[in-house]
């Protein structure tokens, strides 16, 4: 039995007349960044951005470089990623083999004899089989180069995650340095607190002051040593925030942060591109939305090519040895054929359905990656509100923080001579101590805000350098 090549000519032209499988969108006009930033950029910055890993490693503390390196080596979202990768790249081998044609080798072998009185019978087979399904109307292209994107969109995440987790761990150790200054300064004014209240006992025996005076330096002590408290249980919560993010031992950690600097750590600056969209460039979540909407094209064609026929054809070649008694037969076998044509005729709209939704999944992605956009420019323009504000404030807060220490020790000297209550004291001292730990914070925010603009900007890790080394782990 057989096709007449005019007949088989006719069918196809009879399902393919008038459709062709819809071609993959060209990129389409995404929301675009604003032209320039509204806020102000850093004042003083280095001449040109810091690549890769680098500018992590420039804090003045290199425990933050050490913590961060950590991390990534014990983070389990890290190690998800590594492994999205290695998925999808075989995702992708599976999707560019089906493209070629499939050789499989086959033996078989029987031996027998269906009567007593006949000689006993020995037939062997071998051969190569092989099948391949024609990519007529670019199914199959779309399908791997769907795989394509997805592994691309893998990769991004896969920084992302790095640069996600890397910002965390160099927030945490900055707040912990402050938190442990802020406990420190708690603890000088706590002593000077008690100190107060000592010698406000002494001058009530003496019957130079009221007790009043005394309930009110004990409370303000007893204040004081709460703030101790209350400041090393938060550098207590932090160090264990540390400790999970590095699977470190605890006490081993702990002596890692007491022998280190312990000031704040101070990052490098960096320039910022003045053009967003030039800046935003290497944000691996944006790239990431970018690949999942090239991702949601592709499979709209592969869903738009399952709805048109299908060819395959299919070959094979064997050698056969046949024995009974003494005859022996040799043959060779070959054939070509069948060539299969599928043609869809009725699924209840299941493929067309299929191509819709496909299509809703594409425009999802466009929402998707557009939002991801406004959120990256908020976060850069938030991060540099963030230091402009700090920049604006230090000189402020610093000339707070020493006229109000000045105050305290000019009132301190007038209480111990009599000419200022305990009141007056501890009025001072609060304002001092108010200005102290502003300081502090505002130096903790500045830090925390070159942190934020680093990873809005990309955080590091966009070389493909570094992919292959963490996927290999991974293997």
């Amino acid at each position: 039995m057989y096709c007449r090549p005019h007949l088989l000519s006719a069918l196809l032209a009879a399902s393919v007349a008038g459709c062709a499988v819809a071609p993959v969108a060209p990129v389409p006009e995404w929301a675009e960044p604003p032209a320039a930033w509204q806020a102000a950029l850093p004042a003083e910055t280095a001449s040109a951005p810091i690549d890769g890993r680098a500018w992590w490693q420039q804090f003045d503390d290199p425990l933050v470089a050490r913590l961060i390196e950590a991390a990534q080596a014990a983070s389990p979202d890290v190690a998800a990623a590594r492994a999205r990768i290695v998925e999808a790249r075989a995702s992708r081998v599976a999707a560019g083999a089906a493209l070629l044609p499939s050789v499989d080798a086959g033996a078989a072998a029987m031996r027998g004899n269906a009567d007593l009185a006949l000689p006993t019978n020995t037939t062997a087979l071998a051969g190569i089989q092989a099948s391949w399904e024609i990519d007529l109307f670019g199914g199959g292209r779309a399908a791997r180069d769907l795989a394509d994107a997805r592994l691309a969109m893998a990769e991004d995440q896969w920084r992302g995650a790095r640069s996600a987790l890397a910002a965390e761990v160099a927030t945490s150790y900055a707040s912990l340095r402050a938190c442990e200054a802020q406990r420190a300064q708690a603890e000088v004014d706590s002593r000077s607190r008690a100190e107060t209240a000592r010698l406000a006992g002494l001058t009530v025996q003496a019957g130079f002051q009221s007790s009043a005076d005394l309930a009110l330096a004990r409370a303000t002590a007893a204040q004081g040593r709460s703030v101790v408290t209350q400041r090393a249980a938060a550098c207590d919560l932090l160090i264990k925030s540390l400790v999970a993010l590095t699977a470190a031992d605890e006490r081993t950690l702990r002596s890692e942060l007491a022998a280190a600097t312990g000031h704040l750590p101070q990052p490098a600056r960096f320039a910022v591109k003045q053009v967003p969209a030039e800046a935003l460039a290497q944000r691996p979540d944006l790239a990431a939305a970018a690949h999942a909407w090239r991702a949601a094209q592709f499979d709209i064609a592969r869903a738009d090519a399952a709805r048109y026929p299908r060819i395959a054809l299919s070959g094979s070649i064997a050698a056969a040895r046949y024995e009974s008694g003494l005859e022996r037969l040799s043959t060779d076998l070959w054939s070509i054929g069948p060539l299969t044509l599928s043609l869809p005729i009725f699924d209840g709209g299941a493929r067309l359905a299929n191509v819709d939704a496909a299509r809703a999944r594409a425009d999802e992605a466009a929402v998707a990656y557009r939002a991801r956009l406004r959120s990256a420019v908020r976060e850069v323009e938030t991060a540099l509100v963030t230091l402009q504000s700090t920049a604006d404030r230090a000189a402020d807060a610093s000339a707070a923080r020493d006229g109000y220490a000045a105050t305290l020790r000019a009132t301190d000297e007038r209480y111990q001579r009599g000419m200022a209550s305990l009141f007056d004291l501890e009025q001072a001292r609060r304002l001092s101590t108010q200005a102290e730990s502003a300081l502090i914070d505002l130096e903790s925010e500045r830090v925390t805000a070159w942190i934020d603009l680093y990873r809005a900007l990309g955080g590091g890790w966009a070389s493909d350098a570094d992919i292959s080394p963490a996927t290999e782990a991974a293997r």
